[in-house]
């Protein structure tokens, strides 16, 4: 990257470390932290670019469509480094470069519109959001494909609990709402609720519905641990279904409107604990 270059590229949001979907794990191998730091950086780049309050839709479904003409090796400019620098870690690998481009589709339609039909939306937003981040760990170490199922899963159970979480500050920033409408009007509600300090009964319903179809998921994702071949991955998983487990069990306390539901230091020692020994039984 020249100097240029690295002048424009645009700090992330969000640090590694806010994210629920343990990034760059010291459970994996330095050169593996590499390639999934550079999927990670790529990937807060474009979402922040589908989330930006000063671009018009128009300019970031550009912007979004020229980092993935970068992806598949045509000319890039400054801005689009990051996905240049993420094709030259996966040394232009088509299936692993298919897993970043597919992130794309999920920005653009963040970039476009901003709520979710129903729990069938949702979910297809998600297979696009979520689905391809766990795809492109499991095809990086080599991974059979008969683990995608578990693992979309487990991507969807964590993007939809990360937008209970964030339900509040995405309507208020963003304007943004995936709570599924059908489930809203149900009950009643209009988006406006979100406005408000606290839940009401009703909303509190929707959200409880969500974590009742999203605990299914977790259930899914459940056999993924003893399917993973790679013991470091396969402890990273395990991690990862349990930082699941233990954020829907908070949400069913807490309300997100009212504060922000995340996992304590506490939280984390236990659900680490606890992947050790899911990730090391035989």
């Amino acid at each position: 990257m020249t100097r240029a270059a690295a002048a424009t590229t645009p700090v992330p949001s969000k640090a590694p470390t806010e994210e629920n979907f343990p990034v760059a794990s010291l459970f994996l191998p330095a050169a593996t932290r590499a390639t999934v730091m550079a999927y990670y950086h790529f990937a807060r780049h474009a979402d922040d670019v589908a989330d930006s309050t000063t671009l018009a839709q128009e300019e970031k479904v550009a912007r979004l469509d020229a980092l993935d003409a970068a992806l598949h090796g045509k000319e890039a400019g400054p801005a689009e480094m990051l996905a240049v620098t993420y094709r030259t870690a996966v040394n232009g690998n088509a299936g692993l470069i298919e897993h970043a481009s597919q992130l794309l589709h999920a920005f653009r339609r963040d970039a476009i519109r901003d709520y979710c039909e129903d729990w069938g939306d949702l979910m297809t937003y998600c297979r696009y959001s979520a689905a391809p981040v766990g795809r492109f760990l499991l095809d990086l170490h080599g991974e059979s494909h008969d683990t995608f199922a578990p693992s979309d899963a487990l991507c969807a159970a964590l993007q939809v609990l990360n937008h209970l979480q964030d339900c509040g500050k995405d309507f208020h920033e963003l304007r943004r709402v995936y709570l599924p409408r059908d489930w809203m009007l149900r009950e009643g509600l209009t988006n406006q609720v979100l406005e408000s300090n606290t839940s009401p009964p009703e909303l509190r319903r929707v959200m409880d519905q969500m974590l009742d179809a999203t605990d299914g998921l977790i259930k899914i994702a459940r056999p993924l641990t003893a399917m993973v071949k790679d013991w470091r991955l396969r402890l990273q998983t395990a991690v990862t279904v349990g930082v699941a487990e233990r954020l829907s069990a908070k949400l069913r306390r807490g309300d997100p409107l009212a504060m922000r539901v995340k996992l304590s230091g506490f939280d984390y020692a236990g659900i680490f604990l606890m992947g050790l020994i899911r990730g090391l039984r035989p």
